[in-house]
This record gives C-alpha cells, sequence and structure tokens, in this order.
C-alpha cells in the first residue's frame, strides 16, 4: 500500500494513527532541516497536540536547508507523500509499535525555491520557527562568539536572499517588520547548552552585520526560549528502508524508527501563542539548564565515550558494542567517577537512576543505532558533552584515565581504521587541515593543541598530558581493547600524578 492521505483510511489496524482530520490542519511551525530526529520528536509531539480540540492551526512546513543529494531526495519523498511517514517506536521487551505520523503537512526544499522558503515564513500564521541544525552548525566559537569572519557567514551577508539559517531568519523577521506581522519565536531544539541564548546571539549577530536597526528589533521582539530534547533516532539506511516498509506492509519511501523514551523540557517563552504541548507530555520550566547538563553530559557524553572506542574495536552497532563487558563497565565508571560528581541533579531525577536507565536504553537491541553516526562530527561534540566533565576533573587533577582514554580513542578515530584493519568512513567536516597536521604529529601531546581542545586546560595539567600520551601509545602498541580492558581493571583513583 501506497502511503498516501487518500489511503489514510485504508491503513491495516495495526498501524496507529492519531484521530484527527488532516484536512483541517494548516501550519503554524516551520521547521529548518528536518532531519530523523526532529519527525521522531518534535513532530511526534504535534502531531499528538494535533488531535486536542483547537489545536488545527499548528501543523508544521518543513524546510529542507542543505544543498545536497540525500537532502533533494528526502525532500521528493516527503512531498509525494503529501509529508505522511511511518515511524516505528521499538521497546525493550514489547513489540514495536508502527504509527503514521500526520503532523508535517508541507514541505519546502530551500536551496530549490529560496523565495518559497523565505515566503513561508513571512506568512503571519507561522508563530514559531523550530530547527535541528546539528551542534556544529551554529557558527560558534569555543568562546561562544558567532564566527563573522567565516567565509560562509562573509557572503551570505550581501545576499539578496540569505542562504544560512541565520540569514534566513534574519531577512524573514526583516520583513515582517517591515509588513507589521508579529515576528515568531524561534525554538533551537539542538544538543547545544542554553540552546535559546546561542541561537539569539547568531541570529542578532547575523542581522547586525546587515542592519544594526534589524537586529536591535530582533533583540527587543523575538523570543529564543531554551529545550532539552532526548530520543534515540538512528540513520535510516537503504536496507533499513526496506526492513521497515516489509514489516509495516507500507510502500514509505522515509520511514523511519526510533526507541519508545522520549522527553522534552521546554522554557515556556512563547509570546505568539505555542501548541498544547503540556497536554501531549512537554514538561515546560523556567530553567532547563539543569535538565539540559544532565541529558549532555551523561547521554551524549556517554555516547562518545561508546562510540569512539566502539569503532576502533571493530564494532558498528551501539547494542552490539554495549554486549562488550569493558565497554559497558567503561560507561558504568565515566557516569559513576566521572559524570555524576560533577553534576546537579534537577528536581525529580535521580542521577544514578538516569544511568541505569541510559544503559538499558543503550542495551535495546531494537533500535540498533550506529556508532559511526555518532562519532560523526566528534570535532563539533566532544566540546559540547565532554569537556564541561573534562575540565572539572583535570582541573581537581582526579581520575583523568577515562577523559584521556576517549580523546586518545578520538585521535585514533581520525585515522579511519581500526584494529581490525578495516577502513570506516569519517564525517568531521569542522575538522581543518592543520588539526589534521597535529594529530598526526611525531610528538602525541602535540594533539592537545588541536582547535577541538581549545580552551579545555588539559596541557595546563602535566599529569594529564602524560596519561593522554601513554594512552595514545598504549592503542598504538596494544590495540583498543587491551589498552580498554587495562584501563577498567583498575579502581577508582582520586590523585592521579605525573
Amino acid at each position: 500500500m501506497i502511503l498516501t492521505p487518500e489511503t489514510l483510511a485504508q491503513l491495516p489496524e495495526s498501524i496507529l494513527t492519531l484521530p484527527y482530520d488532516r484536512k483541517t490542519v494548516t501550519p503554524g511551525i516551520a521547521h529548518l532541516s528536518v532531519g530523523n530526529f526532529h519527525r521522531a520528536h518534535q513532530a511526534v509531539y504535534v502531531d499528538r497536540a494535533l488531535a486536542l480540540p483547537g489545536q488545527e492551526t499548528w501543523g508544521i512546513v518543513g524546510m529542507g536547508v542543505l544543498d545536497h543529494p540525500s537532502e533533494i531526495a528526502k525532500a521528493e519523498a516527503l512531498q509525494s507523500q503529501s509529508g505522511l511517514y511511518t515511524l516505528r517506536e521499538c521497546p525493550p521487551n514489547r513489540p514495536d509499535t508502527v504509527r503514521v505520523v500526520k503532523s508535517l503537512v508541507e514541505y519546502v526544499h530551500a536551496p530549490s525555491d529560496r523565495k518559497a522558503a523565505l515566503h513561508r515564513l513571512t506568512d503571519p500564521a507561522i508563530r514559531i520557527v523550530t530547527m535541528t541544525i546539528t551542534e556544529g552548525g551554529y557558527y560558534t566559537d569555543e568562546n561562544g562568539r558567532f564566527m563573522t569572519d567565516n567565509p560562509v557567514i562573509a557572503a551570505d551577508i550581501h545576499r539578496e536572499i540569505p542562504e544560512t539559517v541565520f540569514g534566513l531568519l534574519a531577512e524573514a523577521l526583516r520583513l515582517r517588520r517591515d509588513a507589521g506581522t508579529a515576528p515568531f519565536t524561534i525554538l533551537s531544539c539542538d544538543n547545544v547548552p542554553a540552546n535559546g541564548d546561542i541561537a539569539r546571539n547568531a541570529v542578532l549577530s547575523f542581522a547586525k552585520l546587515r542592519d544594526a536597526t534589524l537586529a536591535e528589533w530582533i533583540g527587543q521582539n523575538v523570543a529564543f526560549p531554551s529545550c532539552m530534547v532526548d530520543r534515540i533516532t538512528p540513520a535510516v539506511r537503504a536496507e533499513d528502508i526496506q526492513r521497515l516498509d516489509a514489516e509495516s506492509g507500507i510502500d514509505d519511501r522515509a520511514p523511519l524508527y526510533c526507541e519508545d523514551f522520549i522527553q522534552w523540557v521546554v522554557e515556556d517563552k512563547f509570546p505568539n501563542g505555542r501548541p498544547a504541548w503540556e497536554q501531549t507530555g512537554v514538561l515546560f520550566t523556567d530553567d532547563v539548564e539543569p535538565y539540559e547538563r544532565v541529558k549532555l553530559r551523561m547521554l551524549n557524553a556517554s555516547h562518545s565515550m561508546l562510540s569512539l572506542p566502539g569503532v576502533l574495536m571493530g564494532y558498528r552497532f551501539v547494542s552490539e558494542a554495549m554486549q562488550d563487558d569493558h565497554l559497558f563497565r567503561l560507561l558504568q565508571q565515566f557516569l559513576g567517577w566521572d559524570a555524576e560528581p560533577h553534576l546537579t541533579a534537577p528536581p525529580g531525577i535521580s542521577l544514578p537512576d538516569y544511568g541505569a536507565l541510559l544503559l538499558e536504553r543503550f542495551r535495546n537491541p531494537a533500535v540498533n543505532d550506529q556508532l559511526l553516526r555518532i562519532t560523526s562530527d566528534s570535532t563539533s561534540k566532544l566540546p559540547v558533552f565532554v569537556r564541561p566533565t573534562a575540565e572539572a576533573v583535570v582541573k581537581e587533577n582526579g581520575d583523568m584515565r577515562r577523559i584521556a582514554f576517549l580523546l586518545a580513542c578520538y585521535c585514533a578515530y581520525l585515522g579511519g581504521r581500526d584494529d581490525t584493519e578495516a577502513f570506516y568512513d569519517i564525517t568531521e567536516p569542522r575538522l581543518s587541515d592543520a588539526d589534521r597536521t597535529l594529530v598526526t604529529a611525531a610528538d602525541p601531546a602535540r594533539a592537545l593543541d588541536m582547535t577541538v581542545f581549545a580552551g579545555w586546560g588539559l596541557t595546563d595539567n602535566p599529569a594529564f598530558v602524560n596519561l593522554f600520551v601513554a594512552m595514545r601509545t598504549a592503542l598504538k602498541t596494544d590495540g583498543t581493547a587491551a589498552t580498554l580492558a587495562n584501563l577498567v581493571s583498575q579502581p577508582a583513583d582520586a590523585t592521579v600524578t605525573a
């Protein structure tokens, strides 16, 4: 059965859909960069809201922002299905659930028609713009400054219709201001600390480069709430599409799958209105930061702690790597000895219980997330996820072995070949040529001068530098598995010295 609005009424009873008339839904949200995570997370919450009375004006206009063949193919697939797609939710110990998500009611590929994208963003009906543009998509340096001298930004400033996300947002807000249309709220849904503040800084910085009065108007009139998002959503390969369609019995060109766990914590700052998300499982709070901090430093950091050595050991899937006792113990030790002692739990959360739940989620074989998806763009991820814990541990001269091991694995991972001599693709768009030279320098310690580690204070601690060099040497001479086995077999040590 081909998935179209006309075939919704003919779906098998096993396929779930929420009971609302999609024909009555109109867009109130534009989402920039419609990746799998958005479709498994925010679009699901919007789908739930649309099933409530009086919520029909909160449909989603999806907006692709990358000029890439895969993005064009995704746009064509979703447009051919009027934005419909199937989502398979995979609990660890129960049967999967398949549902059709109906909240994406329109799709625009901005690089194919930038005027159309800008036109949609100026529509008064659009009151919220959400975005998932990845951790590295904010053109922000290690000090939190917007990269105004970045060649992409420098070129975009002079375009009539900007092509970057922040250029597009600034221009849409200018047109709305000039037309007397209320501004939309901008909600970043990326794994970035204080993502609302980061998004605000990026939009204001770009606007100021084009028009200082526009930047002032945006600063006074546009809301940038922060939020924390959580749901493990693997990449979907061609073979996954065949498997998912065969299991559902639906011919879907854009299916996806994810775990059954889902969480969204949002700062309630929407002056132009929002969906009734509080009735759909969203937690609204005045302070997102404690929830965000726990998630980034525990879940996302643990993902890096697992995936980088896991790839080097020849594993390619999370649940497979989690069956390795030494990797499992590494995560237990990192969470219990490194991350949790440097965190304060938000109300209602037990850090040990949260850590145990993470390990259970990672072990879910039904999700089968790809390690190389997680390792991709580690150059952007490590400063966000790992740096705060690393700084704390190194500053207090504590047990720095797991941090040293992780960063040594990152350097080894950049070589593109695992311990079985198998090659793998490296996706590191923000790794400079100068950094590549440092990571291959004869002196292993030179890697700590890479941009990714700027500001961490690692080279100020001789004991850490010695540990890092020792870990790099051990990975090269003994291999990742043996180095890891030796690491996790040792007890906690609070006073590592040079």
